[in-house]
């Protein structure tokens, strides 16, 4: 009965693509935690004032039952502003967000027009949605504006969506935000931008890479709260009458146990310590800087790519750092193309500059 699925992770172990949960340990260079947030004396004291004021753990339902927490609202007010958009939606993490956006949002006759590199979560959000989509290369503005001029030549009469991350998880490369923006205009097209490794590290109080966007009818961003800020969930950032479209039709969201009402509350502080404690994105930008002196390379982000190639050469040299003290994890497939594994070295405010050294001898 069992046999298939011994067979399919007998065949993971042969390749060298077998995955195993294991214990965080040692200097933290694989987390998403880059402002050290998730262990913030201001965000724990904020879920404690919560519990004390009352706040409930669990949600007890949908959010069109009895689960909307004013929490949850107060939440989606302060980041709308924060973010500069009309309106915010909270979802229990990025994943689920993006799944939601790519799901409802574009309609039968629209088209999706989506970098090769984004998230798996926006790639299952399609599936589930009613629009075709097509994929372009990486980062390749003018593979956008073609892919939509063909659709329109071949009949198309509705909206593009253009979908990107601002930042890229896997490589640290940012999208050619300017001219895609200018693609979009010229087409009457939606932005889709999801902005999860972007948010709290880039912008002026971490407002990301699309900052100067926020607000604008064609433009829908996604902010994760679990990585820069520190907790957990996922903000789509829309006009009203987007988050009116999810509310009522985001499957997601409707049949799906509202978030914590504590995590809600733990996000707003998040929010607040952007605001108040910028010297977290300051450190953050010293620390990258001493890595690109300790690695050799720049990124451009907190985010370093050490490629590879080959998978078990990848989990080795992992295993290395690992033993050394330093949590570095490998990356591969299908998570990024096959022959490219690699190391995936995050900088984050939980370390500093004599770790980054250290980690930048094992490497060599």
């Amino acid at each position: 009965m069992l046999q298939f699925y011994r067979e399919d992770l007998a065949r993971l172990d042969a390749a060298d693509r077998l995955r195993s949960l294991r214990p965080r340990a040692g200097a933290d260079f694989s987390s998403n935690d880059f402002l050290g947030l998730a262990g913030s004396p201001r965000l724990r004291a904020a879920v404690a004032t919560a519990l004390d004021r009352g706040v409930a753990i669990g949600s007890g339902g949908s959010r069109l039952l009895r689960g909307n927490d004013p929490e949850h609202e107060a939440l989606e007010t302060e980041a709308a502003a924060h973010f500069g958009s009309e309106a915010a939606l909270f979802f229990a993490n990025g994943y689920a967000a993006n799944m939601a956006a790519f799901a409802t949002l574009p309609q039968p006759g629209d088209l999706v027009v989506y970098d090769a590199l984004v998230h798996a979560s926006a790639h299952d959000g399609m599936q589930l949605g009613r629009a075709p989509r097509v994929t372009v290369a990486h980062n390749d503005a003018d593979a956008f504006e073609d892919a939509i001029r063909r659709w329109r030549t071949d009949g198309g009469t509705g909206t593009p969506w253009i979908a990107i991350e601002s930042l890229y998880g896997m490589d640290g490369d940012r999208a050619p935000l300017d001219d895609l923006v200018a693609i979009a205009a010229r087409h009457d097209a939606m932005l889709l931008i999801d902005e999860a490794h972007a948010t709290g590290v880039f912008g002026s109080a971490g407002r990301g890479l699309a900052e100067a966007l926020h607000g604008a009818e064609n433009v829908v961003t996604l902010h994760t709260c679990g990585k820069a800020l520190g907790a957990e969930g996922g903000l789509l950032c829309v006009p009203h009458l987007l988050r009116a479209m999810l509310v009522n039709r985001a499957r997601g969201f409707v049949f799906s146990t509202a978030p914590s009402p504590l995590i809600a509350a733990a996000v707003r502080e998040a929010l607040r310590c952007l605001v108040d404690e910028p010297e977290r994105q300051a450190r953050l930008w010293t620390l990258v800087a001493a890595a690109e002196r300790a690695l050799g390379f720049a990124s451009g982000s907190q985010l370093f790519p050490v490629i590879v190639g080959e998978d078990g050469a990848a989990v080795a040299r992992a295993e290395r750092c690992q033993a050394a003290g330093y949590d570095v994890r490998a990356i591969r497939p299908p998570t990024v193309a096959a022959g490219t594994a690699r190391l995936r070295v995050a900088i984050t405010c939980n370390v500093d500059e004599a770790a980054i050294a250290g980690l930048g001898e094992v490497l060599r």
